[in-house]
């Protein structure tokens, strides 16, 4: 008898272990989620080899610094406000040597479809007036080659931007931008541009972390009639009032490397702007010769600042969502 029961307790602690055994575990409670922290700031810095704005040289084809700061506001995952501030490093006529950008605007984004819409304000402080009396106030430099520049160029731009992502690696964008007096000249400006980048995919360097894209844009710039401050009279026409500044091509193709925050960016640009209509529009003080007449340049003098360049770009560029947690 006592074998039996002995035999019973232990065939009851087998089947308890093994019906133990085939009982799920509890899987320990899942973390709480982070709570949504809209907030973000976007920044960081850059030099390059040459300051090319629209294919024309802001920096007489020497090398530029800039900057940027935007901190942004995330209403949900598709929509977000921003505003910022960036500066570069110029070299104007007028001897102004920063460019002071502020900018905000709205970015709503629907799947593929990535949209922005804002309003971009260019400060160009410590200008003078370059020009004869009669222009600007007595005392003030002319330049020897006839060019004349406002004391303070700045302007506004409305723009809106479109950008559609195909997969991990095409994306192709339009971009519009107009200003009702463009580096307050009196003529209005309207630029046009389309945009196509391929990005390769993150093995075409092994495991080095080092990314590479090819991109490029094709677009217009549109400029009307500025105002009497640029005017000129010569047997080519009477354009007291102001000068019809001449519309233009441009295009740039490039090839960047990235790793991490930093980015290598090698582009090539050039505009269809003849020299004469170059040293008119732009008001280089380095503009030099006779030959290069135009309707609105009747002294001739030409300018290389509309012309072909290179530039080398190395970026850094940052979040604090990302790169500072």
């Amino acid at each position: 008898m006592k074998k039996l029961v002995l035999a019973a307790a232990v065939l009851a602690m087998t089947a308890g272990s093994s019906f133990a055994a085939d009982m799920p575990l509890k899987a320990p409670a899942a973390p709480a989620p982070a709570p949504f922290d809209p907030w973000d700031v976007a920044f960081g810095a850059g030099v390059m080899s040459d300051y090319i704005f629209r294919g024309v040289t802001q920096s007489n084809h020497n090398p530029s610094v800039t900057a940027y700061f935007e901190p942004r506001y995330n209403v949900n995952k598709d929509l977000q406000l921003y505003i910022g501030t960036s500066t570069e490093s110029i070299s104007f006529a007028n001897r102004a040597a920063a460019e002071v950008d502020v900018y905000g605007g709205i970015r709503p984004t629907f799947g593929a479809a990535a949209f922005d819409f804002g309003v971009w304000g260019y400060l160009y402080p410590g200008g003078q007036c370059i020009g004869p009396l009669g222009n600007c106030p007595a005392g003030s430099e002319v330049l020897p080659n006839g060019n004349v520049m406002k004391k303070d160029v700045s302007f506004f731009e409305g723009y809106a931007k479109f950008n559609y992502t195909f997969n991990d690696s095409f994306q192709a964008g339009l971009n519009e931008y107009y200003s009702p007096n463009f580096l307050d000249s009196g003529a209005w400006g309207n630029y046009a541009s389309i945009t196509a980048k391929y990005t390769a995919p993150g093995t075409v360097f092994g495991t080095s972390g080092v990314g590479m894209y090819v991109s490029g844009e094709f677009g217009r710039q549109w400029l009307g009639t500025s105002d009497a401050f640029y005017g000129v009279v010569s047997p080519l026409g009477n354009f007291a009032a102001g000068i019809p500044y001449a519309s233009y091509d441009t295009w740039n193709v490039g090839i960047g490397f990235t790793y991490k925050v930093f980015t290598l960016d090698l582009r090539y640009s050039d505009t269809d702007m003849s020299k004469g209509n170059c040293s008119a529009f732009t008001s280089a003080f380095n503009a030099s010769g006779t030959t290069n007449v135009t309707p609105i340049n009747p002294g001739g003098t030409g300018s290389n600042w509309c012309g072909a360049a290179g530039i080398a770009k190395l970026s850094v560029d940052l979040t604090a969502a990302t790169n500072l947690k």
